[in-house]
């Protein structure tokens, strides 16, 4: 039991990490240089960190969630 905990743990870390950095990349063609203020580039830089954290892992759990439950799908019949 304790190896599956630590290999859902792993597999969390991993798959939040992963989504993180698509979410990263994909708002690459995004053009938030309009709507960003002169001199501000610092805030802009950290908004930018934070939206891609937070998508990435709203798409991670919306993943691992799915998984989760398509293995509970056998105890249904």
């Amino acid at each position: 039991m304790d190896l599956f905990i630590g290999q859902q743990a792993l597999i969390s870390i991993f798959s939040h990490i992963f989504f993180t950095g698509v979410a990263f990349y994909a708002m690459r063609a995004v053009m938030f240089e309009k709507w960003i203020r002169k001199h501000h580039v610092l805030q802009a830089q950290i908004l930018y960190i934070f939206l891609s954290i937070a998508i990435g892992t709203m798409v991670s759990t919306f993943f691992l969630d799915i998984s989760a439950w398509s293995r509970q799908l056998p105890y249904l019949f």
